[in-house]
């Protein structure tokens, strides 16, 4: 170790005490990176940490910018909430919600910003500073003038801890209903105020000579955990090589490669190895010091997770330097080879004699001889009577350019900004399963970019009445951008095409084959309308194409016969629709835990559409063998989907009835009730009605036990035909 015993030496010469701590500092570094002892292996990559909490724990300087994982040093109990939903025909359900309060320390050096949060993996915090989930964040940035937070002071009272000189972050009420109500494993992308980074701005309180910096260039950011300066120094020497120096004013730092060289004195003769001589000789070393051949290191591309760059044409994984700093890869890349072809250069050492000390060659010092231009450094030297003999090793020069890398791909994190809060609240026609007594009514919520729950919650008068929570709002809805024409509701439509944009770029519309349209597949109420589509085609931007329509399904055929505007609203009726309550509210209130500052409102569209008959289809006219006229139809039944040849449908109501009516369906000049799906008059009976109302249409509706059937039109007595 004799670089260390004679620094030290100089050191406390020049500047006494703190100058022999800065040359034992320097010696140290010297016998690893310019003397050149096997490869330190320093700190280790790991796989990305996650926030614990113990005892003991170093907090890192953060430098430029870093993924950390921060340690909580102060958290509350958890908070506890429920609601309860249900009502009359459904079972009462009671669901708790937990939100908790914490601080994380993240660097023991003042920090400017924090960049994205994840949490078990996905984003809790995006790019545009968004939380994913209900909460507030506070940043205390450790400029060592921070007053105690609100909150700590409200739970520890005059034992309320500043932190100061400790950058940390403050979570109030943060909801945990997404992580398993529990803490998530957090890390955290902090963003100090530093410009391009530099091995002094790494040496806090070690004085250092004028002019003294060493450019880290490239790397985007660094967290030193802790340990002796000359620990890091060392370490930061095996990527950004580096020459130490001790004056009366502190250290002096440079870049091996940096400065221009010093012209070498002519050599000496001397007695050099029991021979008399006056040239030098180069000789390669046969040591078997390892050469770096990659590098592995942290990608900011790639959210920070570890990458490995390999110097050009080698391969294998000897001579790996573990580095954990943030690095672009074409910088990653660009500094292996470098340290790859210094290495390979530096194996040629110079034997060079000198008669006396000339200015500034000294042990770190870069000479060139001056006859061959090539460049060399100053290794060692050793006085004694016949001069100075000087060890030195040949330095590589780079040529210019940049260096070409990859980062690699992965799947990124979603990091999709909260969005509008879509609500809508309808009723739909029965489908079949459950009580067909009970309101089928639904809320229809979509909030991209969002984890945190919705908090539902009918409106009574000025107070909003809780109905639960919903885990996301991620039903596929939108509104046409295409008008659509009327349609009589009787054929499946192979050319039909409707145009929609949906609230989501996320969101996904699929298509079918016909046998699964037929059974019930792809619903999608539009407007009051139930179509249904069988091809969907993606255009874009949230725009969908869908063609081969089924329009007028579940009795809506009234709505089909009068077409949609552009800009009518457009839900999928599938599963994520979320059931509620039977009670009679007419409107409705959504209020999500981020984005929107305020509640969103939703009126009820198609009350009683659930428990209204269906109207009769297939209306004929004609005549009895007596010449009566006589009028039949074919009954359908709610939740009939699907007609099944040969099988008669289930009432469903609890009689079967109908009403007959001439003129006008508000005031009709007269009304019959029929118990079967036919109605007959006499053939004088029928001619006094048409002389008194010639111009009135006769009607027929199915009578259920909590409303009437939209009316359908009988045929006139001039269609009739003999039954």
């Amino acid at each position: 170790m004799r670089a260390t015993l004679i620094l030290s030496t100089v050191g406390t010469a020049l500047g006494g005490p703190i100058g022999g701590a800065i040359g034992a500092v320097l010696g140290r570094v010297v016998d690893s990176a310019v003397i050149g002892t096997p490869t330190r292996q320093g700190p280790r990559l790991t796989e990305l940490a996650v926030s614990t909490s113990s005892y003991g724990q170093p907090v890192p300087r953060v430098f430029g910018t870093m993924r950390v994982p921060g340690a909580i040093i102060w958290a509350t109990e958890l908070v506890e909430s429920s609601q309860t939903s249900g009502g009359k025909g459904q079972p009462k359900t009671t669901t708790y919600s937990y939100a908790i309060s914490f601080a994380v320390a993240l660097s023991s050096r003042p920090v400017a910003a924090i960049g994205r949060i994840w949490a078990d993996g996905a984003l809790l915090r995006g790019s545009a500073g968004d939380l994913k989930v209900g909460g507030t964040m506070r940043l205390h940035e450790g400029t060592g003038d921070d007053e105690v937070d609100p909150l700590i002071a409200a739970d520890k009272g005059a034992q309320g801890c500043a932190f100061r000189d400790l950058a940390y972050i403050v979570f109030e009420d943060l909801e945990l209903a997404s992580f398993g109500n529990r803490i998530p494993a957090l890390s955290f992308e902090v963003i100090a105020p530093d410009g391009t980074l530099d091995v002094i701005d790494l040496l806090e309180n070690i004085p250092l000579a004028a002019g003294a910096g060493v450019p880290l260039t490239g790397l985007r950011g660094f967290a030193d955990q802790g340990g002796s300066r000359a620990d890091l120094l060392a370490h930061v020497a095996q990527v950004f090589p580096l020459t130490l120096g001790a004056t009366a004013t502190g250290l002096s730092l440079s870049p091996v490669e940096a400065r221009e060289p010093i012209a070498l004195p002519p050599p000496v003769v001397g007695r050099l190895d029991a021979e008399n001589r006056a040239e030098p000789r180069v000789r390669r070393d046969a040591s078997t010091r390892e050469v770096p051949a990659a590098l592995r290191y942290y990608d900011p591309a790639r959210d920070y997770q570890p990458s490995l760059q390999r110097a050009p044409g080698v391969g294998g994984a000897s001579g790996q330097i573990e580095f954990p700093g943030a690095f672009a890869a074409p910088d990653a890349q660009g500094r292996i080879t470098a340290l790859h072809r210094r290495a390979l250069t530096a194996r040629d050492n110079l034997e060079w004699r000198i008669a006396e000390p000339a200015a500034g060659i000294v042990p770190g010092a870069v000479v060139t001889r001056a006859s061959h231009g090539d460049v060399w450094r100053v290794t060692s030297w050793e006085w004694h009577a016949d001069g100075i003999d000087l060890g030195l090793e040949r330095i590589a020069r780079l040529p210019a350019g940049q260096s070409v890398a990859d980062p690699g791909s992965g799947p990124p994190p979603l990091d999709d900004v909260p969005g509008e809060l879509v609500l809508r609240y309808v009723e739909l026609p029965w489908d079949g399963s459950g009580d067909p007594a009970t309101p089928q009514r639904y809320a229809a919520l979509s909030m991209g970019g969002t984890r945190s729950p919705i908090a539902l919650s009918a409106v009574d008068g000025d107070a909003l009445l809780p109905l639960g929570q919903v885990g996301r709002g991620d039903t596929v809805q939108g509104a046409s951008l295409s008008p659509l024409a009327p349609s009589p509701s009787l054929l499946f439509e192979a050319e039909a095409t409707l145009e929609i944009s949906l609230a989501s770029a996320g969101m996904q519309l699929q298509s079918v084959d016909m046998p699964a349209l037929l059974g019930g597949a792809n619903r999608l109420l539009l407007g009051e309308e139930v179509l249904q589509f069988r091809h969907a085609e993606p255009l874009g931007d949230a725009r969908w194409r869908l063609t081969g329509l089924l329009r007028g399904r579940a009795g809506t055929e009234h709505h089909a016969a009068a077409g949609h505007a552009p800009g009518t609203a457009a839900i999928l009726i599938d599963h994520r629709l979320v059931a509620l309550p039977a009670q009679d509210h007419v409107e409705i209130a959504a209020l999500p835990g981020v984005g929107s500052t305020g509640p969103v409102y939703a009126a009820l569209v198609s009350a009683g559409v659930t428990q209204r008959p269906l109207p009769p289809v297939h209306p004929r006219a004609g005549l009895t063998e007596a010449g009566d006229p006589v009028w039949i139809w074919v009954r359908r039944t709610r939740g009939g989907w699907r007609w099944e040849d040969g099988v008669d449908m289930p009432l469903v109501e609890e009689r079967e009835a109908y009403q007959v009516g001439l003129g006008p369906l508000e005031a009709p000049h007269a009304l019959w009730e029929v118990s079967g799906p036919g109605f007959s008059l006499t053939q004088t009976q029928w001619a006094d009605w048409r002389a008194l109302h010639p111009a009135a249409v006769l009607w027929v509706r199915q009578i259920g036990a909590r409303g009437l059937s939209h009316p359908v039109r009988l045929p006139t007595a001039s269609s009739q035909e003999t039954n």
